[in-house]
């Protein structure tokens, strides 16, 4: 099904996206900015809105207050889940466990106030963190079949937790509230943030290329791998995903293809155009695990879900953000 045919379930809708200034908060405000018909109530706690339209209307709110989460979610239709304390390897190698309080009370609190407010449908973003290890790509039938991975139980058992709790609003109770859940792979995109103390991987390299960092250090021996998804496309799977739903579902998300830190590097530097860098591998640095595969055949086959943006092009769009952002900050 194409993307755009399931727009017309949101016309007539208040759609609200918590955690509007994240990367996913911000790739569905664009998507919907002037969407006629679609009413959009968003969130924000400490980053300052950029995304404006007729159609949309801030809150500020912080969702660990469980009075902020019942004022968002009054007279709303749909929840789009966005909102989040990211756990990318700088964060938890500061602290491994600073974001589970915090990100459990806020899950926890905003279904909560969803249910009892009515809301017709549930969408929240887990983590293929909670899988665990194995050599083989795993499907979702297979995330509670063992513990994750050390540098991952912390994380990995806050969203397992959260998806129970989906599945007993969606499922357990005499009123239901459909909840959906996507695991996706490692998410990237324009609107992460470059902030080498938390963003992921990809932004932080690009940084350090466009940055023309000499030497550029590069955490671990750079062997690990990830699949790597463009925010757009985690949007569309969203959307495919809760044109059907009516109970509780739940689909991984991913483009399909491995590469290595290194290999990402050596794509970053030669779109860039940078020459002659040295590069350190810090194998002091703390790595997490070294492959994960997830099985995306229930994705493809059930919604018909294809990733549109490949990896080139992805950073081909990161690199040009980033130099049009200091060009713009001088």
């Amino acid at each position: 099904m194409v993307v755009e045919q399931v727009f017309h379930d949101f016309i007539g809708k208040r759609i609200l996206i918590a955690g509007a200034t994240g990367l996913m908060g911000t790739t569905a405000l664009l998507k919907f900015r002037n969407y006629q018909g679609v009413e959009v109530r968003a969130t924000y706690h400490e980053k300052e809105p950029s995304i404006f339209g007729d159609n949309i209307s801030y809150v500020k709110a912080d969702l660990r207050n469980f009075d902020d989460c019942k004022r968002v979610v009054k007279d709303v239709d749909f929840v789009l889940m966005f909102a989040a304390i990211l756990s990318t390897a700088p964060v938890i190698a500061k602290n491994p466990v600073s974001h589970i309080t915090s990100n459990l009370t806020i899950n926890a609190q905003m279904l909560e106030a969803s249910y009892f407010a009515g809301v017709s449908k549930f969408a929240w973003l887990s983590s293929s963190t909670g899988y665990p290890e194995s050599q083989n790509p795993l499907d979702e039938d297979e995330m509670f079949t063992a513990d994750p991975p050390d540098v991952y139980f912390s994380v990995g058992w806050m969203s397992r937790y959260t998806e129970i709790l989906c599945r007993m609003y969606a499922t357990k109770l005499k009123k239901k509230m459909p909840c959906l859940i996507l695991r996706p792979t490692t998410i990237y995109g324009e609107y992460e943030g470059f902030d080498l103390e938390r963003c992921h991987m990809l932004p932080a390299l690009v940084r350090r290329v466009c940055e023309r960092e000499d030497p550029l250090v590069v955490w671990g021996n750079g062997q690990d791998s990830r699949d790597l998804i463009y925010c757009d496309d985690v949007f569309n799977a969203c959307l495919l995903a809760l044109h059907n739903l009516d109970t509780f579902e739940v689909y991984n998300v991913g483009y399909g293809s491995q590469y290595t830190v290194n290999e990402v590097l050596e794509m970053i530097i030669e779109i860039s155009g940078l020459k002659d860098t040295r590069i350190v591998h810090d194998t002091s640095k703390p790595s997490t695990v070294k492959k994960k595969l997830l099985d995306l055949t229930k994705s493809h086959r059930e919604l018909g879900f294809k990733p549109g943006t490949d990896i080139r092009a992805g950073i081909e769009k990161l690199i040009c953000f980033y130099e049009q952002s200091k060009v713009a900050s001088v």
